[in-house]
């Protein structure tokens, strides 16, 4: 998305306010009031991006690593967990939002297409920029005016330069879960996949990608198996905690261990999230230890 948005002009006074202001009201009192508006859609976004890369199967690690239709797929997916999120109906056009037909268009770039039969019909705006893990919701009547004169093969047209302004903004350069893949190494995704077992994946995670936060998707892809959460516990010293432990390395819940975290300096975690790191000096081990957590002793 685009790094400088002019400021909305929609407010009281604006043509479309009150037709907007109600529709942005109704999308927050569904999604359970703004701060859970915060919190479900950019980890739906998140959801719907992975879904289609599919690094555990893939090997893919990113955006740009998808093919056209694959891309394509993805506004679809957005569409229809929207609705869901929302529990929104189908209308005419994408869905229903106070008995008015919206349109639901997506984007991972910095505009969106709109076609000619969403022209005068609010639109609902999501975009993700996977570049600066930052999400955008907005609205917008889709006014000829609004849109540039050029159009597509299909008759579509993006929003002109001006007409940004006539998006009133849900959320904003929202942070949403950056990409887990993304930044790590080929080489190294590859050697976490490469193990023949869960145990084996799971504990290269945990080695290779030590004091960063490891969401719970995460550990599922990695694990590939159901009752993916064994592959990260003591098992008679086969377990992947305990194949660690013989290597001073101690992995992390984000409630569980929150206290522990936090006296070795490490990043904050939810409870769904985990995160590793190796104990070097007696006075971390110390604590690891009157926390339940067992590693060896350096030599």
């Amino acid at each position: 998305m685009k790094q400088k948005l002019p400021e909305s002009l929609v407010v009281d006074g604006h043509p479309d306010f009150d037709r907007l202001r109600a529709l942005a009201d109704e999308i927050t009192a569904r999604a359970g009031g703004p701060l859970e508006l915060e919190r479900q859609f950019p980890a739906m976004l998140r959801d719907c991006i992975d879904a289609v890369i599919m690094t555990a199967k893939t090997g893919r690690r990113a955006y740009e690593d998808l093919e056209k239709t694959e891309k394509t797929y993805i506004g679809t997916r957005v569409e229809i967990e929207l609705r869901a999120l929302l529990r929104l109906r189908k209308g005419r056009l994408d869905t229903l939002i106070l008995d008015q037909d919206v349109d639901i268009k997506h984007t991972m770039g910095t505009n969106w297409m709109i076609p000619t039969e969403a022209l005068d019909h609010p639109c609902l705006l999501v975009a993700a920029d996977e570049q600066r893990a930052r999400c955008y919701l907005g609205l917008i009547v889709a006014r000829p005016e609004y849109l540039t004169t050029g159009k597509n093969k299909d008759s579509k047209a993006s929003i002109s330069a001006t007409g940004f302004g006539h998006i009133l903004w849900l959320l904003k350069e929202q942070p949403y879960p950056a990409n887990f893949w993304r930044d790590l190494a080929a080489e190294v995704v590859d050697e976490i996949f490469a193990g023949d077992t869960g145990n084996l994946r799971m504990a290269t995670l945990f080695r290779r990608v030590q004091s960063h936060i490891i969401p719970r998707d995460v550990v599922e892809a990695v694990a590939r198996q159901k009752d993916f959460m064994r592959r990260i516990r003591s098992d008679g010293g086969n377990g992947t905690r305990d194949v660690l432990a013989r290597e001073n390395i101690v992995v992390l819940e984000g409630r569980k261990d929150a206290q522990l975290i936090r006296a070795l300096g490490l990043p904050a975690c939810t409870g769904s999230e985990f995160i590793s790191c190796k104990l070097l000096d007696p006075r971390q081990i110390n604590l690891a230890a009157q926390a339940g957590h067992r590693v060896d002793t350096p030599t």
